[in-house]
C-alpha cells in the first residue's frame, strides 16, 4: 500500500510525525510526504521531530499566498501532478487547513481514497475558513478518523455513517509519548509553586487585533494577577498589539516571558492551577494534564470539554469570574481515546486497503 500524506501547518507536522512512526513499523506500506509550504516553524516543530524521528518531506511545494482561493488553487494543481506521478492508494489528510481541502479536492477528482485524521469536529461560525475546510473534507472522505464520540455524533447528524472510526486523538498519543521529556526548569526559574499559578496564552486575531477587546481581556487578567500569579508566554503578535495600542501598563503585574516550546509549556501545565487560552490545541492539552481551561473564544471545536464542564468558554467580560469562581466538573478519563490513535489509524488502513 502506498500512502500520500499531505501536511501544511505545524500541528499537521506533529500529527504526521506520530503516525509516520507507526507506519515505519510495516514493510508493506510506502509513505510519500508532501509539505505544501503553507506554514512551518522549525522552532516550534523541531522538538517533536527530535523525539519522534520524523524524516523530511519528499516534496516541498513552497506554496503560500494571502488569498484563500489563490493558495488552495495552486495547491490543487501541484498536488494533482504529484498524485498522478506517485499513484497512491490513499491520501492521508490532517485537520482543517487549506492544504487539507486542496488535498481532498485533488484526490477526489482522481478517484483516490481519502483518509481524514481529526474528522467530525464542528464549530461556529460556519463561515470560518477552518470550518468550511473540515466540513467539505469530511463530505468526500472514505475514511473518517474521529478523535471523540461527539465527533461521531456530529457526523451521524449530517448523515455520514460510512467509514467513520472512533480512533481517539493522535495529539493524546503525542502527549503521552512526550510526557517523560517534559521540562520543569521554569518552575524553579520563575519561583512557581504547584497549583499556585495560572498559565495564559493569547494570540487569536479576534482577541488581540481589536484595541477595546484586548484592553478588556488584559484588565480581567490583571485583576486575576492580584490574587494569583499569572504566567504568560507572550506571542509576538500579542506583544506587537499591546505596544501598538499602548496597553503595556496592563501587563506589569503579569509574569510575561518569551515564547516557550512544547516541553516547557507542558512542564508548567502539569503544575498550574488553571489555564487561560484561545489556542485550539492547548485547551485540549490542559485537559490531558487534568487542568481546567478558560477558553477565550465564542465557540470551540472541542465542545465535549465545555459540554461536560471540564473547560469553560469565556468572553472578554467574564474571564475573572470564570477563572476565580467557576468550579471544574469531576474529571472524566479517556474522552480522546487510550493513546493508541496512530496505531488504530494505520491498522484500519492496512485492513481495509
Amino acid at each position: 500500500m502506498k500512502i500520500l500524506s499531505i501536511v501544511g501547518a505545524r500541528p499537521q507536522f506533529v500529527k504526521e510525525a506520530i503516525i509516520q512512526s507507526e507506519i515505519n513499523k510495516f514493510d508493506d506500506i510506502k509513505e510519500v510526504v508532501v509539505h505544501t509550504g503553507q506554514h512551518y516553524d522549525d522552532n516550534m516543530s523541531g522538538v517533536f521531530f527530535d523525539v519522534l524521528d520524523m524524516r523530511k518531506p519528499d516534496y516541498n511545494l513552497g506554496i503560500s499566498a494571502s488569498k484563500h482561493g489563490e493558495m488552495t488553487g495552486k495547491m490543487i494543481i501541484r498536488l494533482e501532478e504529484i498524485m498522478l506521478q506517485e499513484k497512491p492508494d490513499v491520501v492521508l489528510l490532517y485537520g482543517d487547513t487549506n492544504s487539507t481541502l486542496a488535498g481532498a479536492i485533488a484526490a477526489s477528482k482522481l478517484k483516490i481514497d481519502i483518509a481524514h485524521v481529526e474528522a467530525g469536529l464542528r464549530q461556529e461560525p460556519k463561515d470560518m475558513p477552518e470550518e468550511i475546510n473540515r466540513m467539505l473534507t469530511d463530505r468526500i472522505s472514505q475514511y473518517l478518523f474521529v478523535p471523540s464520540n461527539l465527533g461521531v455524533e456530529n457526523l451521524k447528524g449530517e448523515g455520514i455513517t460510512e467509514g467513520v472510526f472512533f480512533t481517539g486523538d493522535v495529539m493524546y498519543d503525542i502527549f503521552l509519548k512526550m510526557k517523560p521529556s517534559f521540562d520543569y526548569v521554569l518552575m524553579e526559574k520563575l519561583h512557581l509553586k504547584e497549583n499556585q499559578f495560572i498559565i495564559m496564552t493569547l494570540h487569536r486575531d479576534f482577541n488581540v487585533d481589536i484595541p477595546e477587546k484586548l484592553e478588556k481581556i488584559l484588565k480581567e487578567v490583571n485583576r486575576i494577577s492580584k490574587e494569583i500569579k499569572v504566567v504568560m508566554p507572550i506571542h509576538p503578535r500579542t506583544q506587537k498589539r499591546i505596544n501598538e495600542f499602548g496597553l503595556s501598563h496592563l501587563i506589569t503585574d503579569i509574569t510575561v516571558i518569551e515564547p516557550i516550546d512544547y516541553l516547557q509549556l507542558m512542564g508548567l501545565t502539569q503544575n498550574c492551577y488553571k489555564v487561560i487560552t484561545d489556542s485550539g490545541g492547548y485547551q485540549k492539552e490542559a485537559y490531558f494534564s487534568g487542568k481546567q481551561a478558560v477558553v477565550i473564544m465564542p465557540d470551540t471545536g472541542w465542545r465535549e470539554l465545555t459540554d461536560l464542564g471540564l473547560n469553560t468558554l469565556s468572553d472578554e467580560n467574564n474571564i475573572y469570574q470564570n477563572v476565580m469562581k467557576a468550579k471544574k466538573a469531576e474529571y472524566i478519563k479517556d474522552i480522546y481515546g487510550d493513546g493508541k490513535a496512530a496505531e488504530k489509524i494505520v491498522s484500519i488502513l492496512r485492513i481495509y486497503k
